[in-house]
Formats: structure tokens, C-alpha cells, sequence
């Protein structure tokens, strides 16, 4: 596993020629992973966006063993390849210092919905292993369809925005916080935008015997509707609002490893997305001052959840 020093001379693992939309927040994320994890690590992945555009056969841009499974089954594949391991392990067929990273990734489709059976049940078990969500808020790979990881007021082809009900109905799932009620010893947040938290924690997680979590905002011009150039700033922008915040949760403590010194409204954020283009009209207005108190109500709480030491 590289550490922070050395990632600038780590050769990539998640390499060019994959088929991902041009501004994929995904595919910016997967390669900071890999650069923290380093070659002896073993995938899993779900079905979704990354599976399609980056391992169509008889290509790969993929460096490590690689897994592909069923759209909901990236949880139990994974630690099923950690449990063979540490059974190699006590066979004497794998030497005992050896250590392999084993990282299961999903979008937030196979991960908040279909897959939550299975993360549940591998967090529960006690697998060392890491779980990472690419969250891009929808299932974007078959159409843009609403999950239970789409934010309130966003338009989806099965939320679609119209005069009767104007976009998503219901507030977000926090899978963050569902993953660390199962009182693993780390689950968190991060965001591509900030590059450097993302890789302390993915090397945090790894470093870490038993299961972790780490949930990543994952901007998608597709599905959000902005300019592919764009992808940083918009994921940069939802840590600035704190609609996005960055914390961790290590032994049942909640640390916020950002605060924004002088947070911006959620309406920057949301005026920069086609998907809430919507909300910018008279009749909807209320529905934005719902989505900044939600906001402001969410960062308070995790404000004195840090205070109080939990």
C-alpha cells in the first residue's frame, strides 16, 4: 500500500481507454483509490456505469485482479474472496506477512439499494475489507432513474419534475451514518474534489483490520446536466455548501476533516445542475429554503456530534 509520499511515483493501476463519459466523476475517483491501495489488491464490482465502460471485453483499464458480480452482490463477493484468503492463509499456501487489499466498489445504486443486503451482512461479519461507494445519485447506467441516494427536489426520469410534483419527493438515504450503526471501526465521506482527504482516508481504511466504508460524491454531467469540464468545481461546490460535508467516523467518534470557513448558499450548488433547474421559479423557491435548512440542520448535528466526542 503506497503512502501518501510515494503516490506521485506510483504507476496507475486504473489506466486510459475506457469508455466512461468525458467528466466522470467516478473514473477520478477510482484512479485516487488505486493510487493509494497499490498492486496487491484485489476488486470487486458491482454492476453499473464503471463495470460497462471499463471492462469490455477484451479490454480492461484495470492493472489488479478484477471481479465483476451481480448488481447486488459486491458486499458478499468481496469478503467471500477475503474469507478464501485468510483461509490460504492458515493452509500455509499464502505466507502470513502477506498482505492484500481487498476493496469492493459500487455505485450508489448497487451499494444504498440493491446492495445493502449484502454490505450489511459482510460489515457485520467482521471481513477486512473496504467498501467504496461512487455516489453519482441515481441509477445513471440505465437511464437516470431516481435511488434512495437522489436528493430531495432532483429531477430523474422516475421523479420527473412537473407541475404536480416537482422532482424527488423524499429526502436522501445517509448510508454514511447506516454504515457506522453497524459499529465498524471506520466509515466516512469524501469527495474527488479534495483529493488529498480522500487518499488519507482510503489509507486509513486500509490500514485498519476489519471492515470499512467510505462514501464518495461522484458528479455525473449525464445525469446532473452541466458542462463535463465542470466536475471538480461541482463536487468542490457541495463540500463548500456543506450539502456534501467530509468527516469520518473512527471507533464511534465523528471528526470533520473540513469546515468551510464561510459556507455558501446550497443554491450555488444547485443552480449549477440542469436536474434542479426547476426549483428556480416562484412556486418552487420554498422547496430550495427546505433543501438549506435540511442543509444547515445536517451540519449542526454532525457539529455537536464531534463536540461531544460520539
Amino acid at each position: 500500500m503506497a503512502t501518501l509520499k510515494e503516490l506521485s511515483g506510483q504507476p496507475d493501476l486504473f489506466v486510459s481507454g475506457h469508455r466512461a463519459c468525458a467528466g466522470c466523476g467516478a473514473t477520478v475517483i477510482i484512479r485516487q483509490v488505486m493510487s493509494v491501495a497499490g498492486k496487491d489488491t484485489v476488486v470487486g464490482f458491482a454492476t453499473g456505469c464503471m463495470e460497462v465502460v471499463t471492462t469490455i471485453f477484451p479490454y480492461t483499464a484495470w492493472k489488479v485482479p478484477f471481479i465483476h458480480n451481480a448488481f447486488e452482490n459486491a458486499g458478499a463477493t468481496i469478503s467471500g474472496v477475503e474469507a478464501a484468503y485468510q483461509a490460504l492463509k492458515k493452509k500455509g499456501e499464502i505466507p502470513k506477512d502477506k498482505k492484500i487489499n481487498f476493496i469492493a466498489f459500487g455505485g450508489d445504486g448497487g451499494t444504498y439499494d440493491i446492495g445493502l443486503q449484502s454490505l450489511s451482512g459482510a460489515m457485520e461479519r467482521g471481513h477486512n475489507m473496504l467498501y467504496i461507494c461512487y455516489d453519482n445519485e441515481a441509477y445513471m447506467n440505465t437511464g437516470i432513474q431516481r435511488s434512495s441516494a437522489t436528493p430531495f427536489g432532483a429531477n430523474t426520469t422516475t421523479s420527473p419534475a412537473g407541475t404536480v410534483i416537482p422532482g424527488k419527493r423524499h429526502r436522501r438515504k445517509d448510508l454514511t451514518e447506516v454504515m457506522a450503526s453497524h459499529h465498524i471501526p471506520y466509515a466516512a465521506q469524501a469527495s474527488p474534489s479534495h483529493w488529498a482527504d480522500l487518499t488519507k482516508k482510503v489509507e486509513k481504511a486500509l490500514s485498519i483490520d476489519g471492515p470499512t466504508f467510505i462514501d464518495v460524491l461522484s458528479p455525473c454531467p449525464l445525469g446532473w446536466y452541466y458542462d463535463p469540464s465542470l466536475t471538480i468545481k461541482v463536487a468542490k461546490l457541495a463540500v463548500e455548501t456543506n450539502f456534501w460535508p467530509l468527516y469520518e467516523v473512527a471507533d464511534g467518534k465523528h471528526i470533520i476533516t473540513h469546515k468551510p470557513r464561510k459556507p455558501k448558499p446550497v443554491e450555488e450548488w444547485l443552480k449549477m445542475q440542469g436536474r434542479f433547474r426547476h426549483l428556480f421559479t416562484p412556486e418552487n423557491r420554498h422547496i430550495i429554503d427546505e433543501i438549506q435548512s435540511n442543509t444547515d440542520k445536517h451540519w449542526e448535528w454532525l457539529l455537536k456530534l464531534e463536540e461531544a466526542g460520539v
